[in-house]
């Protein structure tokens, strides 16, 4: 494949999905500009490992894991960096697929409590939210479809008792 026809596929087929990228911004940063500097991270890496892409998964599902693994790579940098990393507090802007049913208290309470989340945990949730399934987020997240099972299982206890509290 010629630069120019490779650059052109990886072009189209990011704007096709962005979306993902800015869900996956606004999950791990919590001020404007940091989104921007993730966004341009992921970019780039996206760029730098897209010739490698083969193809065995759905390109969104790639570039979902490259996408998370450049987020909490990044995190992990900045808190080493810092001890004391706020994270984002607000996710109105990332799709809730019942965000209508419920209550804007409860919503809240909910994104609050996801925000307390370990950095893996939150990447499943979102990636739930985004009604993907257990397949894809194990592909993703690179864990076994069982395990996403157990940590949904785990994950929703959790919550459940965060938001009780």
């Amino acid at each position: 494949m010629s630069t120019n026809t490779l650059e052109h596929t990886f072009v189209d087929q990011v704007m096709d999905a962005q979306a993902i990228i800015h869900k996956v911004c606004s999950m791990y940063c919590d001020n404007e500009d940091d989104r921007k500097d993730l966004f341009q991270e992921i970019l780039i890496n996206l760029w730098k490992s897209f010739p490698s892409f083969r193809g065995n998964s759905k390109f969104s599902t790639w570039m979902y894991r490259v996408s998370l693994n450049v987020a909490i790579q990044r995190l992990r940098k900045t808190n080493k960096k810092k001890e004391d990393v706020t994270l984002p507090a607000d996710f109105d802007e990332i799709a809730h697929p019942q965000k209508e049913d419920l209550p804007e208290k409860k919503l809240k309470m909910m994104y609050a409590a996801i925000n307390q989340l370990s950095d893996i945990e939150k990447a499943i949730v979102m990636l739930y939210l985004e009604e993907k399934g257990n397949e894809e987020i194990a592909e993703i997240v690179g864990i076994s479809q069982n395990y996403v099972r157990v940590k949904m299982t785990r994950i929703r206890k959790k919550l459940k008792k965060m938001v009780e509290a």
